[in-house]
């Protein structure tokens, strides 16, 4: 398939595949008569490509996803524990907030049940 046809099957413009073949995030395409020509795996890793950016991995960290098995393990392991990290930080903030929306504080940082909460989230385990 043409990029145009690739870009239409992943909603990906052209120019982001070029970029991600500048920077060797997809493999350089064969061409014909000098228009690139992409393998049907290629809406595959596209569609890898924008699920790991969605869920923030860097280019940086992408292109280590794409390397030989120990590197690969290596950034998976990290990544995992960054989002399980994540994870828990957005929750203790769902947590104040919740309470923010029941306090009938004028001043939520003066509510005592807040400010536990807050030393609780701030306290290292």
């Amino acid at each position: 398939m043409t990029i145009g046809q690739l870009a239409a099957a992943t909603g990906v413009p052209a120019s982001a595949i070029r970029f991600w073949e500048r920077h060797d995030l997809l493999p350089a395409p064969e061409r014909r008569s000098g228009q690139r020509r992409y393998p049907p795996q290629a809406v595959q890793r596209i569609v890898l490509l924008r699920t790991f950016q969605q869920a923030g991995l860097s280019l940086a960290e992408v292109r280590e996803f794409q390397q030989d098995q120990p590197r690969r393990r290596a950034m998976i392991h990290a990544k995992i524990a960054e989002i399980e990290q994540r994870r828990i930080d957005l929750d203790h903030a769902q947590q104040l907030l919740t309470h923010a929306l029941r306090c009938s504080r004028a001043d939520i940082v003066g509510c005592p049940t807040f400010r536990e909460e807050m030393a609780a989230w701030n306290r290292p385990d």
